[in-house]
């Protein structure tokens, strides 16, 4: 877990390996850097602990992870912290209680503290706009951007751009980079590569270390590349039809490549395991990758019950009712269908089952609370989810002669345990 360190004396907080040495008796320990900035501290200028990972723990209660993927998505932007309670079934007071205990502030404080990181993530790395970084990241006008970056930096966005280094800007060829945080050790070969296996034909694509995909943003097209960036960084390329809402879009990639949650705790307690620890310690920066769409998911979830599997009919479900954009790189075709698209006469042309066609076109994206089962919930960040019928995973446990029920014995790290056994399973074929 990545924690910061905080110099009562002058009101800064650093991030590990800092060259800063203060007096150990003048030290406050925090896991979050808005825990810190909510405790009043400011972002050290030698160090900028806003540009390394700083996920929380993957032991937090459920019910609070489920609250930050919400503040993920934007539920704060517009909403207020009622709404947040609302939408996970707690009163405001209860879900604010839990957050200052598990996550050490409110989640309004996390949701401002995220924006202005990201701001000035792009302030340093980009020749944005003050406006558009300010659209880019969330923000509800200019002026708030500016109160907020001077209330959590103590400096102008001016400023702040005017203090970049030489090496900071990141010259893109086409698209609009932007460096992603990892945890030391996360293991990017690993996760593309459990990605690739699973991919969707003309909608994910994986070339040599780059993986890519199509997106939409309020229905325009767009492409996103992930590849690797020196040490602690991937690199994402976003080319997006416009900023509007980027924050959002980061954040979901996050969540697609696992880099939102710390699993050094798991990881941990699964290597010391005497079955699975030989896996977890030849992958220990393995992480469980989660999903760019909840509907997708669901599709994918309905469909590998169709005869023949899922991959067959995901790929003829693109080329037939997906949205078709021309010119993209690396195998990248379509748009993954729309909803409106899937209906029971289109997907019985492809000639699946009238009962599995219906059930796809009666298919809703998957909300708050949704009860999902464990192939779904693996991917949607259930951490105690365990998806025994994914065939990789099958092929792993009747390979290590093991059982479904005896993920028991991996509580609560039940999805840790299964991303390594379907790996494993991956590497059998």
């Amino acid at each position: 877990m990545t924690t910061y360190s905080a110099v009562v004396t002058t009101g800064i907080y650093c991030r590990p390996g800092c060259g800063a040495k203060p007096l150990a008796k003048n030290n406050r320990t925090f896991e979050l850097a808005a825990a810190a900035e909510a405790a009043g501290f400011r972002a050290c200028l030698r160090c900028r602990p806003y540009r390394v990972a700083g996920p929380f723990g993957s032991d937090a209660p459920e019910l609070v992870c489920r609250a930050w993927q919400l503040i993920i998505d934007g539920v704060l932007d517009d909403g207020t912290e009622v709404v947040l309670a609302e939408r996970v079934g707690l009163s405001p007071r209860h879900l604010r209680r839990l957050f200052l205990k598990h996550l050490g502030a409110s989640p309004d404080q996390l949701a401002r503290s995220r924006r202005a990181h990201f701001a000035r993530r792009l302030l340093d790395d980009t020749d944005l706009t003050a406006l558009d970084i300010a659209i880019a990241s969330g923000f509800g006008s200019l002026r708030q951007f500016n109160r907020i970056m001077r209330e959590v930096f103590r400096a102008s966005p001016t400023e702040l751009r005017a203090r970049r280094r030489r090496a900071d800007r990141l010259v893109a060829d086409g698209g609009l980079a932007l460096r992603l945080p990892v945890l030391p050790g996360y293991d990017w070969d690993a996760v593309r590569t459990f990605l690739a296996v699973r991919a969707t034909p003309g909608i994910e694509a994986i070339e040599g270390d780059t993986y890519r995909r199509t997106v939409t943003v309020d229905g325009a097209p767009g492409v996103l590349e992930i590849s690797p960036h020196g040490e602690g960084n991937l690199l994402l390329r976003a080319h997006l039809p416009y900023w509007e809402g980027l924050i959002h879009v980061v954040g979901r990639v996050g969540r697609l490549l696992g880099i939102d949650t710390d699993h050094s705790a798991g990881i941990t307690a699964l290597s010391a395991d005497p079955l699975l620890g030989p896996l977890v310690r030849k992958r220990p920066g393995l992480v469980v990758p989660g999903a760019w769409s909840s509907y997708e998911l669901g599709v994918r979830a309905l469909l590998d019950r169709a005869p023949g599997g899922a991959a067959r009919w995901m790929e003829a479900m693109v080329t037939e009712l997906g949205t078709p954009v021309a010119g993209l790189p690396g195998g990248l075709t379509h748009i993954f269908p729309a909803p409106e698209a899937m209906t029971p006469a289109g997907l019985t042309a492809l000639g699946l089952p009238e009962a599995d066609a219906t059930a796809l076109a009666e298919l809703e994206p998957i909300g708050d609370g949704t009860d999902v089962d464990d192939q779904v919930g693996f991917r949607l960040g259930r951490r105690a989810a365990f998806p025994a019928a994914d065939p990789s995973l099958g092929a792993a446990l009747a390979d290590l002669g093991l059982h479904p029920s005896d993920a028991g014995q991996w509580r609560p790290w039940q999805a840790l345990a299964a991303v390594h056994l379907m790996a494993h399973g991956d590497s059998l074929t």
